[in-house]
């Protein structure tokens, strides 16, 4: 199934939905591909300098990982196209405007913006000014 490229049509069908639930990123140094199962990670990515998770926040603090920051999970529940131009960059120079991070993982139907969790509702706000 193919998915959205026009920016107008994804823009205003974005849809940014708060999941429940508190992120944080971890790092393993030593971790590869199924480690860590128990911390039922959101998302992963091998980097030269080891496995990044993104996990449950509550897990991360049970199996006592350290992280820095603490985030909320907003999708876009329009189905983007990976080959779609100025998406990420639109919601990006929203954010900015408010001075909220964004920390961005495409999944292959949907974007999803790991934002301070302080800040969540004010980056839905934001998201829905498009």
């Amino acid at each position: 199934m193919t998915g959205e490229t026009n920016l107008a049509i994804l823009l205003k069908s974005m849809l940014p939905t708060l999941l429940d639930g508190e992120f944080v990123f971890i790092s393993l140094a030593d971790g590869c591909y199924g480690d860590a199962a128990q911390l039922q990670p959101k998302a992963m990515f091998m980097e030269s300098e080891g496995m990044t998770l993104v996990v449950p926040k509550a897990l991360a603090d049970k199996h006592h990982h350290a992280y820095d920051s603490v985030f909320n999970c907003i999708t876009l529940n329009v189905h983007s196209s990976l080959d779609a131009v100025g998406l990420t960059a639109a919601f990006a120079a929203k954010l900015t405007e408010k001075s909220i991070s964004a920390n961005v993982i495409a999944g292959y139907y949907h974007d999803h913006i790991f934002v301070q969790t302080h800040k969540a509702h004010e980056a839905i706000q934001a998201l829905c000014e498009f």
